[in-house]
């Protein structure tokens, strides 16, 4: 009787064992990872990607005041520089809005609707990532090529009289200095390059979450993921507007920004086609390290539940034994 009941006891140890174990992916999927409870855990684990960060922001503040290549320019260069001077529709301020404050908005908003930490903090990571990237890519390129912007003949001679080398035919500018050099920094365009940057990878992200390639033909889902690509290229076509850039600087600026942007999200996240493009790396990491900790906790306890019933045979034995002995039975 008492061997059957010990064979009871370990079936049903075995059985709430197994249960744990078997409903933990549905458990795991229900809670949530807020910035109060893992937060601090995430950021820790990663200050050297945000000290990079800080570093990278530094070094860009550092090449935008680097003087550009002084490229020569020639008179008979001038007639393809010489489009008047305008105001820039967008500013030099809301560009790092447009690109990196916008993104990081919506990544919040979807934060405050999923509480996911993880996908909050690698989407923002990612961004400002890809941007900073981008710009350091972008002035590199400006201070090395040096190409005069379409106004630069205003910006040169503002007064309209011209004053060129008598030996070599270059112009002798007696502009603004600053705004001078600013006009020698025509290739690629930073605008550009930054909202592509910025905004294209807010177009995978929304794409991914949204699961807009799942092959059912959403039309609506491709309208949401086009949208921040549309907004980038409103910039850039304004800079051609504004006589800032040739039509190449921006093509190319572009063309920058979204490689980058494509980079920087693959990094953190699965492909937007992909079945689990929803969600960061981070995330499905955490998730499976956490169902084989859980699994190993359970094996633990079935095999220290095995152990309990062998030394409880043991002892029931042993108290037979020495009944024998002594006659009780």
């Amino acid at each position: 009787m008492r061997g059957g009941g010990n064979t009871q006891n370990c079936a049903q140890t075995t059985e709430g064992l197994g249960t744990p174990v078997s409903g933990q992916p549905d458990r795991m999927q229900q809670v949530q990872h807020t910035v109060q409870t893992h937060g601090y855990g995430l950021a820790r684990k990663h200050t050297y990607d945000w000290v990079v960060l800080i570093l990278l922001a530094a070094f860009v503040v550092v090449l935008h005041y680097a003087p550009p290549f002084n490229r020569f320019v020639g008179k008979d260069m001038m007639t393809d520089i010489r489009y008047p001077v305008k105001q820039s529709t967008v500013p030099a301020w809301a560009v790092p809005v447009i690109s990196m404050l916008c993104p990081v908005l919506v990544f919040i908003a979807l934060y405050v609707a999923r509480r996911d930490v993880y996908d909050l903090h690698h989407a923002i990571l990612g961004v400002v990532f890809a941007v900073l990237i981008t710009a350091a890519f972008t002035d590199v390129i400006k201070n090395a090529v040096g190409r005069p912007r379409p106004d630069f003949f205003w910006r040169c001679f503002p007064d309209g009289r011209q004053v060129y080398d008598q030996v070599t035919g270059g112009v002798i500018c007696h502009g603004e200095k600053g705004f001078l050099t600013d006009g020698r920094k025509s290739f690629p365009s930073g605008h550009t390059s930054w909202s592509f940057a910025g905004l294209g990878f807010l177009s995978l992200y929304l794409s991914g979450k949204i699961k807009a390639f799942d092959r059912k033909g959403h039309v609506a889902k491709l309208c949401i993921v086009i949208l921040p690509l549309l907004l980038a290229s409103l910039v850039g076509i304004s800079r051609i507007d504004n006589y800032r850039h040739h039509w190449e600087d921006v093509f190319v600026g572009g063309l920058i920004g979204y490689i980058m942007a494509v980079l920087c999200y693959l990094h953190f996240f699965p492909p937007p086609y992909h079945h689990q493009g929803w969600g960061p790396y981070a995330y499905f990491h955490m998730l499976e390290e956490l169902e084989a900790g859980n699994s190993n906790n359970a094996q633990n306890q079935q095999s220290a539940g095995q152990h309990h019933i062998g030394l409880t045979g043991q002892h029931h034995n042993g108290r037979s034994r020495n009944d024998l002995e002594s006659g009780s039975v």
